[in-house]
């Protein structure tokens, strides 16, 4: 019954995490297609880009990847240290995973409404945005490594790719979790396409209060997957 009820409580986290990566594809769709080439959930690609600048490829912010790559480190800093106390309990996810998760999402819709007011972004203004949004995504990234599913860290897909290629049958493997990590890189695939289209259309901060809305869909079920996981553990 524990292997079971295990089994099930990893779906319901699964479920929210992908629902969250979407958000970060979003996000990301956000910050390089309307916050001047840079990302703030992906820093792999700010590292590419501040080596491609630094060696003076035009049209490369150097400063905007340098922000969000240290504000980042920061917000994954702070995360883990408000999470650190209460994690390793019957529950997977701390309550200061959701505390944490919760501010993610109302710093969010508060950053979207910020650049609603303002209309058109300044330098600097698109330098705060982006420093804060990567500092969200990074202390969001810290808080739900506690679901202990490393495959579906919300912000990267890389070793999610390597894991599903490494597992499959075609390598040997028995094709283990293929479903969940196939739903990380086509959902964060379609967070960006969705946001690619409201900026098009509408502009950049709606695109992020979609972003918004994805992370609060994706709060509530990681709630409901915590509240099951509780009662699970109290009924073992």
């Amino acid at each position: 019954m524990a292997a079971s009820t295990q089994t099930w409580a990893e779906r319901e986290y699964g479920l929210a995490l992908l629902v969250l990566t979407a958000a970060t594809g979003a996000v990301d769709g956000v910050s390089y297609l309307a916050l001047d080439r840079v990302f703030t959930g992906n820093m792999t690609g700010n590292v590419l880009f501040v080596g491609f600048g630094l060696a003076g490829v035009d049209d490369i912010p150097v400063l905007n990847n340098l922000v969000a790559l240290l504000t980042f480190v920061l917000g994954a800093a702070l995360g883990s240290r408000l999470t650190r106390r209460g994690a390793g309990g019957p529950v997977r996810l701390p309550r200061s995973s959701m505390v944490v998760q919760l501010v993610v999402v109302l710093g969010t819709f508060a950053l979207a409404g910020v650049w609603l007011g303002l209309g058109r972004l300044g330098t600097t203004e698109m330098v705060v945005i982006t420093g804060v949004l990567a500092l969200l995504l990074g202390a969001q990234a810290a808080g739900v490594r506690h679901t202990q599913i490393r495959d579906l860290s919300t912000v990267v897909v890389t070793m999610t790719m390597v894991n599903l290629a490494a597992d499959s049958r075609l390598a040997g493997g028995a094709g283990a979790a293929w479903f969940r990590r196939v739903g990380a890189i086509v959902t964060m695939g379609l967070g960006a396409l969705a946001a690619a289209l409201v900026i098009r259309h509408l502009g950049g901060a709606y695109a992020l209060l979609l972003a918004g809305l994805l992370m609060a869909v994706g709060t509530l079920l990681l709630l409901r997957a915590r509240r099951s996981d509780a009662r699970y553990a109290g009924a073992a």
